[in-house]
Order: C-alpha cells, then sequence, then structure tokens
C-alpha cells in the first residue's frame, strides 16, 4: 500500500503512513490479533467529526499528504466509514483499506470503495489452503470466503494487495501463499513478521535463522514481477543489498524448501529481483492512531505519545521525544546500534519493546552479527 513519491521524504517531518484503527470491533477471532478485536464497537471510538478532524489534520503535512490507511477490527463494522473515505476523497488524500473477511465484504461495499477512490484493499492469507489458513483464523470457511472477495474485487476493478504474517504454524507454506496471491492477480504482497503483542502474544516466534531464510526467499520472490514487502521485518532491506552485491543464499533446510517450491510453482524468475528501499520504521515514516485517538509509534507499539483529540498529529509526530529519538539510529543498542545497515534498517523498535520493554534495543529476529559487534 505504497503511494509512488515516497523515495524523496524527510521522516522526521511528516509520515509516508497514517494508520488509523478506526475500531476494534470484528467478526473474526484471529490467534494473531494486533489489536485484540472484539465483536463489538467500544464506546470510546473516535466519533464521526473527531475521525473528520482527524483526516483534515493530515493536510496539515502539506502535499503530497501522508496516505491514510483504514484498519480495525474492521472498518467496515463502523457504518460511517464510507462518510470518512468520502471526505478523504474530496481532501485529495490517498486512502487504503485493510478489510476483514466477513459477511460484510459484499460487492456492493467494494464497488463503493472502489467509486470512493480507495486506491488499494489489503486482505489477509495466512495459509494456502484451508487446513493452515482457517485454523489462524479461527473460523471455518474463512479461506474459502477469502478467495471469493479476492475475485469479487478483482471483477469490481479494485487493486488489491494480499497480506500474510510469518509464523511457526505456516513457515514452509509461505511460497503456495505467495503463488496463490499471484495467480488471483495481488498487486503486491506483505509480510507481516510476527511481533508478540495483543493475541499474538501466546504465539511462538520464529527462530531468528528462520527469519533470515524467510528473508532469502523473499529476496528471490521479488523475481516475479509484482512488490513484495516486508511489516515489522526491515532485516529484509539488509538481505535485499547484501544479495545485490553478491552475497549467498542460505543453505539452511527452510530456504531451501521454500525456493525450491518457489520455482516448482513460479519457474525461473521473470525479472531482476527489484524493490523500494524506504528506511521506514515504527515512528518513522509510519504512525499509528488507535481507535481512542491516541498516537503510537506503531500499531505493534503500545505507547501512547499524546492524542488527536488533544494536539494536532503534525506535533505529536514531529517533536514527541520518544519519535525524535528512535529515528536517530545514533540511539540504538546492541547488534542494531553496531550494524552499518542500521540507517536502512534500524531494525523493529515494536519487536525490541515486545521483547526486551526498551524501544531501542537491538531485534530478537535478526541475527546478524555486525563486524563491529563481534570486535
Amino acid at each position: 500500500m505504497q503511494p509512488p513519491w515516497t523515495k524523496n521524504v524527510d521522516y522526521s517531518t511528516k509520515p509516508i503512513f497514517v494508520c488509523w484503527e478506526t475500531t476494534k470491533s470484528c467478526l473474526l477471532s484471529c490467534r494473531h490479533c494486533r489489536a485484540t478485536a472484539i465483536k463489538s464497537r467500544l464506546p470510546d471510538e473516535l466519533d464521526y467529526e473527531s475521525g473528520i478532524r482527524l483526516i483534515d489534520q493530515l493536510l496539515e503535512f502539506g502535499d503530497p499528504y501522508p496516505a491514510l490507511l483504514l484498519t480495525g477490527g474492521d472498518p467496515l463494522m463502523r457504518p460511517d466509514v464510507f462518510d470518512l473515505l468520502r471526505h478523504a476523497k474530496n481532501q485529495g488524500i490517498y486512502t487504503a483499506v485493510a478489510a476483514s473477511v466477513t459477511p460484510l465484504l459484499t460487492r456492493e461495499k467494494l464497488e463503493l470503495m472502489r467509486d470512493l477512490g480507495v486506491e488499494i484493499m489489503s486482505v489477509s492469507m495466512d495459509g494456502a489452503s484451508a487446513a493452515i489458513h482457517d485454523r489462524i483464523r479461527d473460523i471455518p470457511g474463512t479461506f474459502r470466503a477469502t478467495l471469493e472477495a479476492i475475485e469479487t474485487a478483482k471483477s469490481c476493478g479494485m487493486r488489491l494487495q494480499v497480506n500474510s504474517t510469518v509464523m511457526k504454524s505456516n513457515l514452509r507454506d509461505l511460497a503456495d501463499i505467495f503463488h496463490l496471491a499471484r495467480e488471483k492477480g495481488a498487486v503486491a504482497w506483505e509480510v507481516f513478521f510476527l511481533i508478540r503483542t495483543g493475541r499474538g502474544s501466546a504465539l511462538e516466534n520464529p527462530e531468528p535463522g528462520e527469519c533470515e531464510e524467510v528473508a532469502h526467499f523473499l529476496y528471490d520472490a521479488t523475481g516475479y514481477g509484482i512488490p513484495v514487502r516486508t511489516s515489522e521485518g526491515p532485516h529484509f532491506r539488509r538481505v535485499f543489498i547484501q544479495r545485490q552485491k553478491g552475497g549467498e543464499a542460505p543453505r539452511g533446510e527452510l530456504y531451501t524448501h521454500l525456493s525450491a517450491r518457489l520455482r516448482e510453482l513460479e519457474g525461473e524468475p521473470t525479472n531482476a529481483p527489484a524493490m523500494r528501499l524506504n528506511a521506514t520504521g515504527d515512528g518513522k515514516g509510519i504512525i499509528f492512531i488507535g481507535h481512542d485517538g491516541a498516537v503510537h509509534p506503531s500499531g505493534f507499539l503500545p505507547l501512547s505519545l499524546g492524542n488527536v483529540k488533544e494536539q494536532t498529529l503534525k506535533s505529536i509526530y514531529t517533536t514527541h521525544p520518544l519519535l525524535v529519538g528512535i529515528r536517530n539510529p545514533a540511539n540504538l543498542k546492541g547488534r542494531c546500534g553496531a550494524c552499518e545497515y542500521k540507517v536502512m534498517c534500524g531494525g523493529a523498535r515494536s519487536r525490541a519493546y515486545a521483547e526486551f520493554q526498551d524501544v531501542y534495543q537491538e531485534d530478537s529476529a535478526c541475527p546478524y552479527v555486525p563486524a563491529a559487534a563481534a570486535r
């Protein structure tokens, strides 16, 4: 979900993306849900008028405005979501919607999103079969409904992104997920590396070596014509740069399996590996607003920095000491602080907080040992 102008943005003055958790309400109960979504809406949600004011605050950053991602929960649980999208369109703001695959996601609503200028919609696919996907989503039939929603979105002329979360339970299925997403016409694949927060706190993290092998597989996947991006996996940028410089792929069993399966399903790459390298991170080019208006560095980093009902988003984003601090690579600790890739990568600050309760600590999902740290 990336607008085309992201290369020349000063992340200290404006974000690329503003993610708004429009509601915690959702009809699903996914095992890794960051939001710990519930069935009913909460009384402290930003109301319609507050939502309009939030959208208008994006104009204060100047043109080009930050893109607005409506997420949740499920944004379709809000009866005013299309009025909010209409207002954003009238203000010239790039919008995206992360929708849950439930009976609320109808053709009529997809057509309305399209007509309101929603640039891209994302759906989640965490397995290439019902056996894996439905177990994670915890509702039988969700996998089938997801494939139907993708087909309906395509027939409505909506651009669609597939999101997948890397977990212990689906590591070996990632090549099949990519193939299915590409086969179904996804215009991008965004891969989230699990952060143990929300309901995801109960899940087992992949080992650092497994995360590394997945990143090398993702490098290979960039050669098949659709953008591959990561969330909370910035070490992918380091792997991409290393491979571009002639670095070797790992010889581990997981990478060997995923690489072979990718070629079995897709054939040889059709393009040279390519990706847009943006040095974004939690609170650096990306900012998150909770359902109640509280501002956080990301949806996976539950530290409140203020509230848009009391301060402007621009003032919080540009001046809050924590945000200023985590944008400065000199503040990073451990291997991240010693790493020669710390400007482009910087590690996942959400994972550092989840694992060490310190936003500046090293990213435990990355096994890379910089030369300075080894010394």
